[in-house]
């Protein structure tokens, strides 16, 4: 998963903000350009002040220092940018990718493709089903041509992907996937899609990631990835097609023109407060540690819309609940991260046991949900709650219920992690594995649950709620019957066995998924559904696909559709002559 960051670089040059007032509909933030009516209103009906304009306008650039040419500019360097830019290498295409950033960006290493050699001996996918998964779980907000077009060529990117990764070393690993009814909790579809990499030891972290020997493949190919370029505005002829972008440099502004295409792959705009609070309100409120990159701040979607580019109607975020924070800590950006003008939320990375469905209770020590289902679905839930955080309470039992529990997808990683504290008398040992979060004070350890209570800020009225949570929750496991939830029996557990531990979560940001919308070419549409010439874009930066949040179950789907789209494109650009 997402490796830590540090909170010292945390959006770095973003302005100050004030607090931001939501108004009309989400995703159509009034620009300062619309006209007014007579009361000051926008032609939306939203009050056009700058508190709502996130969006802002297109700034105007007298001095360009340099242009260049080419013919397909890619805009990013991240997992779509780069499987475009190693693409289009192979094809002899005249590119250039210009990244805000100093390297590329950090590697999704988990990616779903459709009926490859890797899962020849798995049942197929069931596409009819999977198609009924997305439309389903977005609501209808999706373009089912794209999603099909992802279906058709997901594997030709696979093997593509696969040829550069097998020539460094790398194996491919089929993830194992044995609940074909759905996990727990949600009854998804999860089907068998989900492939990444490592060493012959089965080790990830033994090989070079993927973008990493992407950017080695266009090298040897005499291209190279131009850093330090920050996208400042699109250029469009009046009407017509996109010709190009003009970035910031270190020498100036640098106009670049593409003779083909500009494809936009520059990821959301998680790193952007005043996007995040205006577009998605359920985010601000229900997340407590950051894992994005933090060069996405929705340049690329804001730079789309200025040249009359249409946003998705709908926020959609990718929302771990791993965001462990010390006891007492709320959800949401910090009071004094928001009064020096660089909002920022308390914590950052992943801890993965936050995802196992032991108990969840809120803050006045009540539980409030199924704990089987998982990602978004706590921190959501939590937003409703007293200070938008939770607390996951387990027992010593801990590493026997993590493998009974047998948690799909990156969670996963709980399960396997805690074999090795396994000690030879079958117990773990628990105090090493935890020994990071006990010794930073975010994890709580007693003897007691009711010394675990005091730990944890419960008091009064919300201490004795939590013992008679912790009393009711031993019931449901004696009776294998969770009639209070109906989590599934296997996936209950027992508070009984010493030492007890308990955990104050809430979301982990990991991206936004809502963009530009596209069709299933990839090409940008304008706000009346007719496509804008010349511009593309791909991965998180795009639309047209979900709505809400993430389909959960669905491991590896965002990373696998933003590589195919971005391989479409630079195929798009080949055939043309």
């Amino acid at each position: 998963m997402a490796a830590e960051v540090s909170r010292r670089n945390f959006l770095a040059g973003i302005a100050g903000v004030g607090a931001l007032t939501a108004a009309g509909l989400a995703g159509c933030a009034p620009s300062a350009a619309e006209s007014k009516s007579a009361d000051g209103a926008g032609e939306n009906g939203a009050s056009d002040t700058k508190e709502n304009d996130w969006l802002g306008q297109a700034p105007e650039i007298a001095d360009i220092a340099e242009t260049k040419e080419t013919d397909l500019l890619i805009v990013g360097a991240g997992n779509g940018g780069m499987a475009a830019a190693a693409y289009a290498a192979d094809q002899g295409i005249d590119f250039m990718v210009c990244e805000g950033g100093t390297q590329v960006g950090a590697t999704r290493h988990w990616f779903a493709a459709v009926d490859t050699p890797a899962f020849a001996d798995r049942e197929p996918v069931d596409r009819q089903r999977l198609m009924g998964e997305i439309i389903r779980y977005s609501s209808g907000n999706c373009d089912q041509r794209l999603i099909k077009m992802w279906m058709d060529e997901s594997a030709d990117m696979f093997a593509f992907v696969d040829g550069i990764m097998t020539a460094s070393g790398a194996m491919v690993i089929a993830d194992e996937n044995d609940m074909p009814d759905g996990m727990g909790g949600t009854s998804f579809y999860t089907p068998p899609f989900e492939h990444h990499y490592a060493d012959e030891n089965g080790d990830r972290k033994g090989i070079e990631e993927r973008n990493v020997l992407f950017e080695k493949h266009i090298n040897e190919a005499g291209y190279e990835v131009s850093y330090g370029h920050l996208l400042v505005k699109l250029v469009r002829e009046e009407g017509g097609r996109v010709t190009g972008a003009i970035f910031e440099t270190d020498q100036g502004y640098v106009q670049i023109n593409a003779k083909k295409a500009v494809l936009l792959a520059t990821g959301g705009y998680a790193a952007n407060p005043d996007m995040v609070r205006a577009l998605s309100p359920v985010t601000a409120q229900s997340v407590t540690a950051l894992g994005y990159n933090q060069n996405n701040k929705g340049m690329g979607i804001k730079a789309a819309m200025w040249v009359g580019a249409a946003k998705d109607l709908t926020s959609a975020t990718m929302i771990f609940d791993r965001g462990l924070v010390a006891p007492g800590t709320p959800a949401g950006y910090t009071e004094e991260s928001i009064e020096a003008g660089d909002p920022q939320f308390p914590g950052n990375g992943q801890f993965n046991p936050g995802t196992q469905p032991f108990l969840k209770v809120n803050m006045a020590g009540e539980r409030f949900a199924n704990e089987s289902a998982d990602y978004d679905y706590l921190p959501h839930a939590a937003a409703q709650q007293p200070s938008g955080t939770y607390i996951s309470v387990w027992d010593g039992n801990f590493g026997d219920d993590v493998q009974r529990f047998h948690t799909l997808g990156c969670s996963a990683g709980t399960r396997n992690g805690v074999l090795a504290f396994k000690k030879d008398d079958g117990s773990y040992d628990l105090d090493a594995y935890f020994e990071k979060e006990l010794a930073d004070g975010r994890l709580q350890k007693a003897d007691t649950l009711d010394e675990l209570a005091d730990k944890l800020g419960f008091d009064a009225d919300a201490k004795k709620s939590f013992l008679a949570t912790c009393e009711r929750y031993n019931e449901l496991y004696d009776a294998q019957e969770d009639s209070d939830f109906f989590k599934e029996a296997y996936r209950l557990s027992e508070l009984r066995t010493p030492p007890f531990f308990g955990a104050t979560l809430g979301g982990t940001l990991l991206t936004t998924i809502d963009g530009i919308r596209i069709n299933h070419d990839c090409q940008v549409l304008d706000t009346e559904g007719f496509v804008i010439d010349g511009l593309y874009a791909a991965g998180d930066c795009s639309g047209s696909v979900f709505s809400g949040n993430y389909p959960d179950q669905l491991h590896g789907f965002a990373c696998g559709r933003t590589m195919t789209e971005a391989i479409h494109v630079a195929k798009l650009v080949a055939a043309m002559q």
